[in-house]
C-alpha cells in the first residue's frame, strides 16, 4: 500500500524570482525558526553541464521526523537522512527535484518530486509548484489498517510542512522584489 499525495500551488512571482528563492530557503537563518524540522542541509555535489546548461545538485538533508509514538517504539530514531537530487534548466526554466529518505527505508519509503515552472496563465510573471510525495509503510503492510492511519499521519505532516516551506519561498520572494526594485528595507 502506498498513500500518494498531490499538491500545487502558485507563486505571484516571475520562475527566475521562485528559483531564487528556492536555494536560499535553507540557507537563511531567519529560516530555521519557520522550517525547526530541517536540521542541516549539506551541498553533495555539485555540476553544471556546458552543453545543455542545466545545473544538477545533490544534497544530504537530515530531517526531525517524529511519527505515531508507537513507530518511534519501533525504530528508535525521529532523526531521517534524505538525499534531494535537483535538476535546474535555465533555458527550458524548469526546474525538478526528486529527494528520497535513505534511513529508516526498512520501515518507510518517502519519495517526493517537485517540479518549478513558468505558469501556464501568466509564464512571465506568476510560478506554478507542482509536488508529488508517496509514502509507504513497510513492516505494518500485513496490518492494513494500521498502515494506511500511519501513511495518513505522514500525509498530514507533509502538508504542513509544505505550507510552512511554501511560506518561507513567499517571504523570500517579497524580500528579493523589494530587493531587486531598489527600495531598503
Amino acid at each position: 500500500m502506498v498513500k500518494a499525495l498531490t499538491q500545487e500551488y502558485t507563486y505571484k512571482h516571475p520562475w527566475e524570482r521562485v528559483t531564487c528563492a528556492f536555494w536560499r530557503k535553507f540557507s537563511d537563518p531567519e529560516n530555521k525558526r519557520m522550517l525547526p524540522y530541517i536540521k542541516e542541509v549539506q551541498t553533495l555535489n555539485q555540476k553544471l553541464d556546458p552543453a545543455t546548461g542545466k545545473l544538477y545538485t545533490t544534497q544530504a538533508i537530515t530531517l526531525h521526523a517524529p511519527g505515531p509514538w508507537f513507530i518511534h517504539k519501533i525504530v528508535g530514531l525521529d532523526i531521517c537522512e534524505c538525499v534531494e537530487l535537483t535538476v535546474m534548466d535555465g533555458r527550458s526554466r524548469s526546474v525538478q527535484l526528486t529527494s528520497r529518505n535513505v534511513s529508516l527505508q526498512k520501515f518507510i519509503e518517502v519519495e517526493e518530486k517537485i517540479q518549478y515552472d513558468p505558469h501556464p496563465d501568466n509564464p512571465s510573471g506568476w510560478t506554478i509548484c507542482r509536488q508529488e510525495t508517496g509514502f509507504q509503510i513497510k513492516p505494518l503492510l500485513a496490518l492494513s489498517p494500521v498502515a494506511e492511519m500511519v501513511e495518513q499521519k505522514c500525509a498530514e505532516k507533509c502538508v504542513q510542512n509544505s505550507a510552512k516551506c511554501r511560506e518561507v519561498m513567499e517571504r523570500i520572494c517579497k524580500f528579493l522584489e523589494v530587493e531587486s526594485s531598489g527600495i531598503a528595507i
